[in-house]
């Protein structure tokens, strides 16, 4: 049974659907939280949110898809110091409470299909379906920008990820059909219609990250080190969204090898985020797979955020015909690659990465073609 299914199998006579989609970077990784610029989409895949209303000011959730069940009170809302599934959900009520919104106490049911650790946006898709049910039964009205920037902050202060914007802003603001050009600063957008002849596929490592363990969030310190470091010797530095190649190689001596290396990569994926844009506005596939490329060699070698099941899952995937290049997507440390494809060549390169990848893991990869699709929102049942 499909999660829709399970989901729309528990409707009660009062409640209402929603659900949220999954975000796919196509480039831009580890840029959001630098200030920078990405190029996110968002994909079919689903996180399901029953919700009906309580009389008092208890959220229970129970979550299909985990097999697990839980409930907090509105009025004591505490972060945890092992955070768990739970308080994506707890952060998201606490913070609308903080802006100004009085929720209702409410039961959800929650089911998803969207692999967890894939680097996928999961977590963004959960809080995006959380905030848009709990404002609708409780008659508050919010735009979508603020939405995401309400669950960006649930996710920094109570599950304990340093994400940056982009992950939420996609799922609350995305186009159906395109991809959206995100300053991180501004929050100015452009949007793109992803070319017919341009296909996006998706193929699970195996290898599942946890965000909160240390290695992310490590990374994001390291380039407030290096900020901090550059901005002893140049002025008007604010984050390395500031920082122009020629004023980091000035800088190399100073910051030191590995601060230099996290650095690079940041300041020349904002340069192929842009490049990328253009890349699609002119339909160039060609363009846009070199500089996915580039960007997969620079989060290896500069950001090290690779691992051996990505490694091999690229070099197959690469090694495709119709593939023109090939990237880790999400924050690393596993999780699903990226492949730009001709679409003409679509069915030849998901059988061959499925059969050439498929004995490395001991099972058929989970594979999935990316269908840009609507933000997060409610269902019409009717």
């Amino acid at each position: 049974m499909s999660s829709s299914s399970r989901i729309a199998k528990a409707l009660a006579t009062n409640s209402r659907l929603f659900r949220a989609p999954g975000r796919v970077n196509i480039i831009g990784e580890h840029t959001d939280y630098n200030d920078g610029l990405v190029l996110p989409t968002n994909t079919a895949l689903y996180t399901w949110l029953n919700i009906s209303p309580r009389s008092d000011r208890t959220i229970h959730v129970t979550a299909h898809n985990l097999g697990d069940s839980q409930s907090f009170c509105l009025d004591d809302i505490r972060r945890s110091e092992n955070p768990g599934w739970l308080d994506y959900i707890k952060g998201v009520a606490a913070q609308l409470e903080a802006d100004g919104v009085r929720l209702r106490g409410a039961e959800l049911s929650i089911d998803g299909e969207i692999p967890i650790g894939g680097g996928l946006s999961s977590s963004a898709s959960l809080e995006l379906a959380t905030a848009t049910a709990l404002l609708k039964i409780s008659a508050a009205e919010m735009a979508p920008e603020r939405i995401s920037e309400i669950c960006q902050q649930a996710e920094n202060l109570y599950a304990g990820v340093n994400c940056g914007i982009m992950d939420q802003y996609s799922v609350a603001c995305c186009k159906r059909g395109e991809a959206i050009l995100l300053d991180c600063r501004s929050l100015d957008t452009m949007f793109v219609t992803i070319p017919k002849h341009i296909s996006l596929l998706i193929t699970d490592s195996g290898a599942k990250h946890r965000l909160p363990d240390g290695a992310y969030n490590n990374r994001g310190d390291e380039c407030r080190q290096a900020v901090d470091l550059i901005a002893e010797v140049e002025l008007g530095i604010q984050s390395l969204r500031d920082v122009s190649m020629p004023t980091l190689q000035a800088s190399k001596v100073h910051l030191g090898e590995r601060l230099f290396r996290r650095s690079r990569h940041v300041v020349t994926e904002i340069i192929r985020v842009t490049e990328a844009f253009g890349a699609l506005q002119s339909g160039d596939p060609v363009k846009l797979g070199a500089l996915v490329s580039a960007s997969h060699s620079s989060l290896r070698d500069d950001f090290e955020v690779s691992c051996d099941e990505v490694e091999n899952l690229v070099e197959i995937a690469d090694a495709c015909d119709g593939v023109l290049g090939s990237r880790m997507i999400g924050g690393g440390f596993g999780g699903c690659v990226l492949s730009v494809t001709y679409t003409e060549r679509l069915e030849d390169t998901i059988s061959k990465i499925s059969n050439d990848y498929g004995p490395i893991i001991g099972r058929t990869p989970w594979m999935h073609i990316v269908s840009p699709t609507d933000p997060a929102g409610e269902v019409d049942m009717q």
